[in-house]
């Protein structure tokens, strides 16, 4: 009997560690998505001036699943630019702004090819991909 316990608790708990891992991503991948309208929506009223903050838009009170807040940076301001996400090649993934989530480790870089930052979820592309850093 307790064989056959340790045998089912050895193939669910990885399933059901999977599945929560899953759920967490899709859920941080919708509110990336949420926030980034968020932002669009604030440059198209605000003569193409992005938001040089979440708080801006009221979303700087928003957490990631794993409680950590979700990462901005303004890439029209020259300050924040200088610290913009970038890919293999050393080139920015985005033009008017970066949006992520820091992922289950809680750490990232500005490259999203350094091992820290492979569980990222982010905004690349201006939007046109938003997953698992490591798959962009």
């Amino acid at each position: 009997m307790v064989a056959i316990l340790l045998t089912v608790s050895a193939i669910a708990i990885p399933n059901f560690t999977s599945a929560l891992l899953s759920a967490r991503n899709a859920r941080t991948v919708a509110d990336i998505h949420n926030i980034g309208e968020l932002v669009i929506g604030y440059a198209a009223v605000n003569n193409a001036q992005y938001p040089n903050a979440l708080a801006d838009v009221d979303a700087d009170k928003l957490r990631d699943p794993w409680g950590n807040p979700y990462q901005y940076l303004n890439l029209t301001n020259p300050a924040s630019a200088a610290f913009a996400r970038t890919d293999l090649l050393g080139m920015p993934i985005n033009h008017a702004f970066d949006l992520y989530s820091l992922g289950p480790d809680g750490l990232s870089a500005p490259s999203i090819m350094a091992p820290q930052s492979q569980d990222d979820i982010i905004y690349a592309a201006d939007g046109d991909y938003i997953g698992l850093a490591y798959l962009y």
